[in-house]
């Protein structure tokens, strides 16, 4: 009971620090929307459009461009701020369709349809591809349309009508690729990666942060005075472990929470996704008790805590996928607990694994924990009965 009425009141005295419910609530939220935002969409490339005036053909050109799924249109009115646009590099290329396009193309006249790109962007010529490809998909109908009108009559508009009917209807040639032992080496796009990692980052974070309110429960002399009562030094550890366990899960299912219901986010196998949680959650008490227990002064633990908690998340993947850094970054990143729960949770949301093929990385988070915890353990009661 002694140790479960602690920690009650360590949760009610954190419920009253704002500024550390806004870093426990509002920014990891508030960064899963950025990150998330940031590392979305790279499969659409962002393509500017100037229509001078090319008529019910140009406006079909840009339907289809539309609904195209590799390419997210942007109009423009003028050229000039589509061009500014494309230096500023906010798209990849810009398509300019002319004046008189439609007449030209009912007339069976060749258009130039002026696409405009930056060699400096290295996503253009992907992009131009892209643009190319619903190019051509709308010239063949046109020109299937004029060879039918002079052939057989009728009008354009129904022909191409026709045309696009029979395109409809018929069976597409599709081409199956299959790369052998190919596996993601980072998490998916979007919030499911800005979910994960900064429930990885900020747990740890918050953790150190957190060891402020050990030392002042040791300066105010909170601890000397229960020591002289009915609680050993053994109940106090229990104590802070089990306010800091708690906290380190609350955030956890927090974030877990916010990034399914509002974002969107697959978690994947929940019997692998659960431990993995749960073993972050206890690294995350560890390293808040250790904080705790090494500095002096609750400003060093709020201050410097979080910088270190900062400096791992980066090495540990947190912020930028390790796949992409030098071989050696990538063993480096390994010293620190923080990559071997990206990875795992890499295995999960991008490979579909299981607890099985998370083994490894638990087993090292759970090393990790224990070491924490009982580094921490010792050193605070060292501290009480000093």
């Amino acid at each position: 009971m002694i140790v479960l009425a602690m920690a009650a009141a360590s949760l009610r005295r954190f419920a009253r620090d704002r500024a550390a419910l806004f870093f426990f609530v509002a920014l990891p939220v508030l960064l899963i929307v950025i990150l998330g935002a940031t590392v979305s969409g790279f499969d659409e490339f962002r393509v500017g459009v100037v229509d001078r005036g090319s008529g019910p053909l140009g406006r079909s050109l840009v339907a289809e461009l539309d609904r195209s799924p590799a390419i997210a249109p942007r109009r423009f009115d003028d050229i000039g701020d589509a061009r500014s646009a494309l230096r500023r590099a906010e798209v990849e290329s810009v398509v300019v369709l002319p004046v008189g396009m439609d007449a030209a193309l009912r007339d069976g006249t060749d258009v130039a349809v002026t696409v405009y790109a930056d060699r400096a962007n290295t996503d253009q010529q992907a992009a131009l591809s892209a643009v190319a490809a619903v190019v051509d998909d709308q010239a063949a109908r046109i020109q299937a349309a004029v060879f039918a009108t002079e052939q057989a009559g009728g009008s354009f508009d129904g022909n191409l009508e026709l045309v696009a009917g029979v395109a409809a209807g018929s069976t597409p040639v599709t081409i199956e690729l299959d790369v052998v032992d190919a596996e993601s080496d980072s998490l998916p796009e979007g919030f499911s990666y800005s979910a994960p990692t900064m429930l990885v980052l900020f747990v740890f974070i918050n953790a150190m942060a957190g060891g402020a309110a050990m030392i002042q429960s040791r300066t105010l002399g909170i601890y000397d005075r229960m020591l002289a009562g009915p609680v050993t030094a053994r109940a106090i550890v229990q104590g802070e472990t089990t306010t800091y366990l708690a906290l380190t899960l609350l955030q956890s299912l927090l974030i877990v929470g916010v990034g399914a219901l509002l974002f969107g986010v697959d978690w994947g196998n929940p019997i692998a996704a659960g431990p993995l949680v749960a073993l972050w959650a206890l690294v995350g008490t560890g390293a808040g008790m250790l904080s705790g227990s090494v500095f002096r002064t609750p400003e060093q633990a709020s201050s410097i805590g979080p910088a270190v908690g900062m400096v791992a998340g980066m090495l540990g993947g947190c912020m930028w996928p390790l796949a992409i850094v030098p071989s050696a970054l990538q063993t480096i990143g390994h010293v620190v607990p923080h990559a071997w729960a990206v990875d795992a949770w890499t295995t999960v949301l991008s490979r579909g694994g299981g607890l099985v093929d998370i083994a490894t990385e638990l087993a090292v988070l759970a090393a990790f924990a224990l070491g924490l915890l009982m580094l921490a353990t010792v050193r605070l009661r060292r501290g009480l009965l000093a």
